[in-house]
């Protein structure tokens, strides 16, 4: 087992540096975006590519886990695939292309700026073509050029944005620019198998197991994006943009809900037909909770100091969207529920059941519609991460009661219970509000929570002899 999780562990870190080096360079983006966009304009990014994020399922259509799955017939699965993508993700940009205004229009964004509309086509087409390349180099455990093409294509991204806006204050018009540049970059470098090639048995083989994923994607993404044009139809542009700088303080909960998925699928697939991989998935579950609440109450309590900390004389979040800080805890520990539903699809893709992550995802985008339409009202941007918290705890209930009846694995429950109620009761005097930010006394109890957590649940019997054993030995290692 312990062989497996290191296995799992190192391309997670691989894998894991390209996304957290990739995000985090994306993510510097957002507080030079706070200062040199209003929060309105802010707003009208955040809604076209979250509708790019949406359209992106539809240009790929599954096509790049059907061909992880046939990939034992790689040479001839790839060059169908691949074909196939390529004239699907033609098709799809042409209509787009076609009626920027009507699109622009109907997507709230107003018909005088089709022109996003334009570079929106351009960079999903770029973005489709290049998914089954990415797909192929992460069954070729070619982990170090995956890593290495993502980071140069977002450090282009990075750089012609700030050019682009500072030198030639393009605004807006400057980030989708960028984003055109450094898709091109990435098509040309990543390596491709490929013959442009219809196999109509291959490409029937991959289109079953592909399409019943499309609504699945759809409800997914629908989950993670559909809380903007709701949010713009609502409460405007600037309600928009204040949220979405504050959601992506939430960036490091989801760099490690990333990175994990990018090591776990390709690990639970090779290993699904040996004997003990069910209680390797278990301990994988309990290891991975264990670590992002911990992480997950870090962050709740430091995130609002590092949007504040100074740069220059100047704060790291511009001061005209700090109010949207109080989103920040419940996005992280969203993704976190995110997370354990990542984990959770691995019995259902083994079993080959993939309605049920179809019917688990479109619950969470009817979960996720209703809420936003409910809370937004009443709670204004404190909706939308209340109901992405609740999407994904349905999403998360299906597929694990499915998962149960198709291929049981003994998730260890107690322990998962006593880590939740463990952070609940420690978070308990901050969540009543008992504690007066900026004292000595909240650092001193942000601290101890910090320190205490892993100490109570040691007290609580929480860890195993061997895993105490193992600590151990890594201890006295280290000394």
């Amino acid at each position: 087992m312990l062989k497996d999780l290191r296995s799992l562990g190192q391309e997670s870190v691989i894998y894991g540096l390209s996304t957290v080096g990739a995000r985090l360079l994306n993510f510097l983006l957002m507080p030079f975006y706070t200062h040199y966009l209003l929060p309105a304009e802010y707003g009208v990014v955040a809604t076209v590519f979250s509708y790019i994020a949406f359209l992106n399922i539809f240009y790929q259509y599954g096509m790049d886990q059907a061909y992880m799955r046939h990939y034992a017939d790689r040479e001839k699965a790839f060059s169908t695939a691949y074909s196939s993508v390529l004239v699907t993700c033609g098709l799809f940009s042409l209509i787009l292309a076609a009626a920027p205004g009507f699109w622009a229009g109907l997507g709230g964004i107003g018909a005088a700026r089709s022109n996003l509309v334009l570079y929106s086509a351009v960079i999903l087409f770029l973005d489709g073509v290049n998914v089954l390349p990415f797909a192929d180099l992460r069954m070729g455990h070619r982990p170090f050029y995956f890593a290495g093409v993502r980071l140069f294509s977002i450090t282009l991204n990075v750089l012609l944005n700030i050019i682009l806006i500072t030198r030639f204050h393009m605004g807006i018009e400057g980030i989708f620019i960028a984003n055109v540049v450094s898709s091109l970059f990435s098509v040309a470098a990543v390596p491709k198998r490929f013959k442009f090639t219809l196999d109509r048995e291959m490409l029937a083989k991959l289109l079953h197991y592909a399409l019943p994923l499309l609504p699945a994607g759809l409800g997914a993404m629908a989950v993670q994006v559909i809380d903007r044009p709701i949010l713009l139809r609502l409460s405007g542009e600037a309600a928009v943009g204040v949220y979405q700088a504050n959601y992506r303080l939430g960036i490091f909960m989801v760099l490690l809900v990333s990175m994990f998925d990018q090591a776990w699928r390709p690990f639970f697939l090779e290993r699904a037909d040996k004997p003990e991989s069910v209680k390797v998935f278990a301990r994988v579950l309990t290891y991975f909770v264990f670590a992002l609440t911990w992480l997950g109450l870090a962050l709740s309590f430091f995130i609002p100091d590092l949007a504040r900390f100074q740069i220059f004389g100047k704060p790291l979040i511009h001061p005209s969207y700090w109010p949207g800080l109080k989103i920040v805890p419940v996005v992280l520990f969203a993704y976190l529920v995110n997370g354990i539903y990542v984990n959770l699809l691995a019995p259902i893709i083994i079993a080959k059941k993939t309605k049920v992550i179809m019917f688990a995802a479109l619950s969470g985008a009817a979960v996720s519609v209703a809420a936003n339409f409910a809370l937004i009202p009443v709670w204004g941007i404190s909706g939308p991460p209340w109901a992405a918290f609740s999407a994904y705890c349905v999403m998360a209930l299906v597929v694990y009661f499915a998962g149960r009846r198709y291929f049981p694995v003994p998730y260890e429950l107690g322990r998962l219970g006593l880590i939740a109620a463990t952070a609940l009761v420690l978070s308990a005097p901050a969540l009543a509000g008992w504690l007066e930010c900026g004292t000595a006394g909240w650092l001193v109890y942000r601290l101890s929570v910090l320190a205490a957590f892993p100490l109570c649940l040691l007290a609580l019997g929480f860890f195993l002899p061997e895993e105490k054993e193992k600590v151990r030995s890594l201890a006295a290692r280290c000394l």
